[in-house]
């Protein structure tokens, strides 16, 4: 049963939903929206034209690594690769959680459990060009624009001059962090092959394998289990039978990811390390856990206030946009009353509860966070210079009234 003519705000509220619910081909859709999320805060606020082009190389970089890494790397390249000489029913299984796989303490473990450690090592690349985008984000502003100072692609100091030893020191600093990233893939490409020859034989290459996929199985606490299983693992999930990101994947992306973000920002000087510094912190424990969190909190509200009563489950589940057609329906037989106005209540209930997560991402992580940290950078930076000012100002002083400077040790 369809309803129509919802009116013009559910219809543009039900389409919202199927995208961030996903679907044949959403990735790209969730592309484009995480990227215009993320960008146009960044955008507006951007300080030149080197800071606008910096910030679109990396929320476009880093949500394609996101949609499609897991897709290309994962699903469409080392899955078929190292799953090709299983028997058909081991590969099906292959996009199974190892966590699931290990309570069943099958024999066909044996086999499996490594095939997915080394699918999952070699899609460590994920994180590895994560870690790199930064450095090369530094390279190709030095390309682009001459720039490898903070101070000047921020416009700190409009009237401060290209500092020329300072942008060979970023390049020198950008292009040993490639190589040693690249290296690092090599390792990890090296363990993978590793896992996937001799895997299936080896009992120090399975608990290895074991360790990677499902670090919490070793700890009895089962909070800590679960908290490792899902925060700490390389393993995929499982998206109807195919390989995509885990939460363990994004949490490793987020923090490889940082020590690039850390590292190439201290390379271009104080200010840009600090400006970091401020925001990564917020930025992505919000990425990994604090969306989830907030949705969390969000429904519990709800469910205390007595809203949304047909919508939250007792477990805070939520029927996806296409089971609320079922569920309607289910109300209509049960409590009567006209099957659209169901329908139409339970969209809205529905939207609520996607949309002011949403909206607190966009307005607090997205605008709030960059017009704070940019506000604070401006601030140190000019606080910064009216101390040294004062200071030489001081020195000036004493100098040429030829008089000992006294409070040199103090200004």
């Amino acid at each position: 049963m369809k309803v129509e003519n919802i009116g013009l705000g559910l219809n543009i509220a039900r389409k919202f939903i199927s995208l961030q619910e996903g679907g044949a081909g959403l990735s790209h859709m969730r592309f484009i929206q995480d990227s215009v999320t993320g960008l146009l805060p960044k955008a507006i606020f951007a300080r030149s034209k080197a800071d606008l082009a910096e910030n679109c190389f990396l929320e476009l970089a880093e949500s394609a690594l996101v949609y499609y890494g897991p897709g290309i790397i994962g699903e469409g390249i080392f899955r078929k690769l190292y799953s090709k000489n299983l028997p058909d029913k081991l590969k099906e299984k292959i996009a199974t959680p190892a966590v699931e796989l290990l309570k069943e303490n099958s024999i066909d473990n044996k086999k499996i459990i490594p095939i997915k450690a080394a699918i999952a090592l070699s899609s460590l690349s994920i994180p590895i060009v994560e870690y790199s985008l930064n450095y090369i984000k530094n390279l190709l502003t030095l390309k682009m624009f001459k720039q490898g100072d903070f101070n000047d692609i921020a416009k700190l100091d409009k009237n401060k001059s290209i500092n020329t030893e300072k942008n060979k020191e970023v390049e020198k600093s950008a292009k040993k962090h490639i190589f040693g990233a690249a290296a690092a893939f090599g390792v990890c490409l090296g363990l993978s092959a590793l896992l996937y020859k001799k895997g299936e034989n080896s009992k120090t290459l399975q608990n290895f394998s074991e360790f990677i996929l499902a670090p919490g199985n070793k700890l009895k606490n089962q909070k800590l289990k679960d908290f490792a299983n899902k925060y700490m693992s390389v393993d995929f999930a499982d998206n109807n039978g195919k390989l995509t990101m885990s939460k363990g994947q994004l949490a490793s992306c987020v923090t490889i990811g940082a020590l690039g973000y850390f590292g190439a920002a201290k390379d271009r000087g104080k200010q840009n390390f600090l400006e970091v510094l401020f925001r990564m912190p917020i930025v992505g424990f919000y990425i990994i856990c604090g969306n989830e969190l907030l949705e969390k909190g969000f429904k519990k509200m709800l469910v205390k206030s007595g809203k949304c009563k047909e919508t939250i489950g007792k477990n805070l589940e939520v029927p996806t946009l296409k089971d609320l057609t079922s569920l309607a329906k289910k109300i209509q037989a049960e409590k009567g009353g006209n099957y659209s106005d169901i329908y139409k209540k339970l969209l809205k209930q529905k939207t609520l509860i996607s949309g002011v997560p949403f909206l607190f991402g966009i307005g607090v992580m997205g605008f709030f966070v960059a017009a704070v940290s940019r506000y604070f950078t401006q601030y140190r930076y000019d606080k910064e210079k009216a101390i040294k000012n004062l200071k030489n100002q001081t020195i000036n002083f004493y100098k040429d009234n030829n008089t000992p400077n006294v409070f040199s040790n103090f200004v």
